[in-house]
């Protein structure tokens, strides 16, 4: 606790004006979960400047424990519980339910990972269970303008405006009188965000530099030439060599706004046609590819075994990086972290694909969602 008062002290201030930030306190007795919206990178940072009385321990993606030194200052000072994405996370409920049950609170994350495109993703189906065995306090929160000013395809923090706020608090009472689906639906109303609905009430502006750079990460198909791979981008610009030129604005509006107004219109009819391959490919069962991309085998003590560099395929069936291949149907979960990085376990084994050429692993993570 005294670690926690002493960072409160020194990030409040800076972390609030960086992101031009309002928040309103939490005043809650006792233990408490947590669970917030997953708007950008710094999500935790940005739900604890409400939390200034109190300590929480906030549930993370297993793959922050596997950047070196970066790792162990976070293990030191906050201790997160971590998840591995892409696999059933019993451990995690377990730690879970380990803290509560101790008098500690809890934050998570219940979509899993951060948006790609403004609006909150489904929350993940376990969360209802937990949350009524639990025996703590429900608290609901949810963060207004964080995709705008970090989007997750996005580099730099564009200064607009962010707000963060409890929405609901659930005494254990309440919550032993729901079923968790009911525990589901009433996290999902709460927390879930539109960062478009919000810029229709009223238009704020995210200015930074670059701020259409990284896109390609999140848009993988032109509406205008139906290839993928081919949107480049630059300052405010996305581009492809087939003449689609479009601008991104601070109000993270496209200008012109045909054929889409909204990054989240756009993945919309990308998933759409991805389904219905709809794109350009010149071999039947090669849907696209990538180069330069790293496969490597996490081991249970969050280390990296490198198994191939070099072309990921994509398949009808499968996909293969180097000589290593896996077939769709024997991959059980897969999950994107950060901006670059794809996640999947395949026959009792956890995986990770890795580039930094601004590789869109979307589409790999779509193709087998439709498998």
């Amino acid at each position: 606790m005294k670690i926690w008062e002493l960072l409160y002290f020194f990030l409040h201030s800076w972390i609030c004006r960086k992101f031009n930030m309002t928040h309103e306190d939490l005043e809650v007795e006792g233990p408490v979960l947590l669970i917030s919206n997953h708007a950008c990178a710094w999500d935790p940072l940005l739900v604890a400047m409400s939390l200034r009385k109190k300590h929480v321990y906030y549930v993370a993606s297993e793959h922050i424990l596997r950047l070196g030194l970066v790792s162990r200052i976070l293990n030191w000072l906050v201790a997160p519980i971590p998840r591995r994405k892409a696999v059933v996370g019993t451990d995690t409920v377990k730690a879970c339910l380990r803290h509560l049950r101790a008098g500690h609170s809890i934050c998570l994350f219940a979509e899993g990972e951060q948006c790609w495109t403004g609006i909150s993703g489904p929350i993940l189906p376990a969360t209802g269970k937990l949350v009524k065995v639990c025996g703590a306090t429900l608290v609901t929160y949810r963060l207004e303008g964080a995709y705008l000013s970090l989007p997750r395809w996005g580099r730099g923090v564009r200064r607009g405006k962010v707000h963060g706020h409890p929405v609901g608090i659930y005494p254990p009472d309440q919550l032993k009188a729901m079923d968790p689906q009911e525990i589901n639906e009433l996290i999902t109303r709460d927390i879930r965000e539109d960062a478009w609905q919000h810029q229709q009430r009223e238009t704020v502006e995210y200015r930074g530099k670059r701020t259409a750079e990284g896109l390609e990460r999140a848009l993988y198909l032109c509406p205008r030439c139906h290839q993928i791979g081919t949107l480049r981008t630059c300052g405010d610009r996305l581009s492809c060599a087939c003449g689609l030129d479009l601008r991104y604005t601070a109000a993270g509006f496209f200008s012109p706004e045909i054929p889409f107004r909204t990054i989240a219109e756009w993945d919309v009819w990308q998933r759409e046609a991805l389904g219905k391959r709809d794109f350009q490919h010149t071999d039947k069962d090669q849907l696209f590819s990538d180069r330069s991309v790293a496969l490597s085998k996490v081991s249970t003590d969050h280390r990296d075994e490198p198994l191939e560099q070099g072309e990921l395929i994509q398949y009808e069936d499968r996909i293969a990086c180097g000589k290593t291949s896996f077939l769709l149907k024997d991959i059980r979960n897969m999950a994107d972290v950060l901006a670059n990085r794809l996640l999947f376990s395949c026959q009792g084994e956890y995986y990770q694909l890795k580039s930094d050429n601004g590789v869109s692993f979307r589409k790999y993570l779509e193709i087998w969602r439709q498998s």
